[in-house]
This record gives C-alpha cells, structure tokens and sequence, in this order.
C-alpha cells in the first residue's frame, strides 16, 4: 500500500528531471574547473550520453541508482508496484548495456558514474577517478595514432624507436 495518494504520487514524478541533474552538474562543473571541455547530451550518439568528451573519444553517463537498477542502498526495488517496476529497471538495464555497447563499437569509450559514488564521503575520490581514466584514455588515443612512426614498429606500447640501428651521431673518429 503505497503512503501518499496517487495524485501526490503523479506530482512528485513529474518533478524528477532527466537532464542537468544535481550529479550531473557536480561532474561537469569539476570536469570544466580541471580543464576539459565536452557537450552534453548529443543525441547524434546512441543513447545520447550525460557528457561526451570528443578529444578523449568519451561519453560519460551519469546514472541514477534507483532508475538504473545499481546495486546499493539507494537502488533497492519499491515495495509497492513490484511487478512494474521490476521490468521498468529491467528494461534500462537493457537499454544501458545495449547503448554502451554501440558505443564501443562505434570506438568509443564508455564511463558510467553512480549517483552513489557522487556522495560526499566518495565524491573527489570519484572525480578524480574520472580525470585519470580521461587521461589515460587520451594516451591510449595518441599511443595508437603514433603506434608505428616512420616505418619503426614498436613491440609493446611503451616502447619508442628513436633511431636506426647503427646510426652514428656527433664527430666520426678518424681511422
């Protein structure tokens, strides 16, 4: 039984935005104070990603625990209207996982962030998360661009090939 009537029910559903949400503001204000530049919502990608970060192949979704089915405390199923909200969360679970993968196979990145994880007690350990996997995500970019420089493969992706084997440099010494 739920506690609150339903037209009370109605005027509180209405309330709940899908865009420039309260965790969604938190992460683009830190991403723009740390340098970053990106759109947001782009309905041209699948899914149409929170943030999406072009320079760093990225699309960020900012979820919310409840309507995303996360396992925490703030994501736990309704007692009341069971059977519809199972397949309502069931339904997004899909929908999610579907989108991200046409986001890969499109070449980008993926990054999902949990209302949860924007708490106060996480919150800059989770930001900061965020920037390191940006970053790493550019160097990984720029590592497959430059993978192989002038006709010089490189075994591993750390390895640089500077020069040629047996090139000499500086003054030749005299025989």
């Amino acid at each position: 039984m739920d506690k609150i009537t339903p037209e009370q029910r109605s005027k509180t559903m209405a309330r709940i935005r899908s865009k420039n949400t309260k965790p969604e503001m938190l992460v683009r204000k830190y991403l723009y104070a740390n340098g970053f530049r990106f759109r947001v919502n782009v309905r041209t990608l699948p899914g149409t990603p929170d943030i999406v970060l072009k320079k760093y192949h990225t699309a960020i979704f900012i979820n919310g625990c409840f309507w995303h089915g996360h396992v925490c405390q703030q994501g736990r199923m309704p007692k009341t209207n069971v059977a519809f909200w199972e397949q309502k969360i069931t339904r997004n679970i899909a929908r999610d996982a579907e989108v991200r993968e046409k986001l890969r196979a499109l070449g980008w990145r993926t990054m999902v962030v949990w209302e949860c994880q924007l708490k106060p007690a996480v919150r800059e350990q989770t930001l900061a998360g965020i920037v390191y996997l940006l970053n790493e995500a550019f160097l990984d970019r720029f590592r497959k661009k430059n993978h192989e420089v002038d006709g010089c493969p490189a075994t591993e992706p750390f390895d640089a090939c500077a020069a040629e084997e047996g090139a000499s440099y500086g003054r030749e010494e005299d025989d």
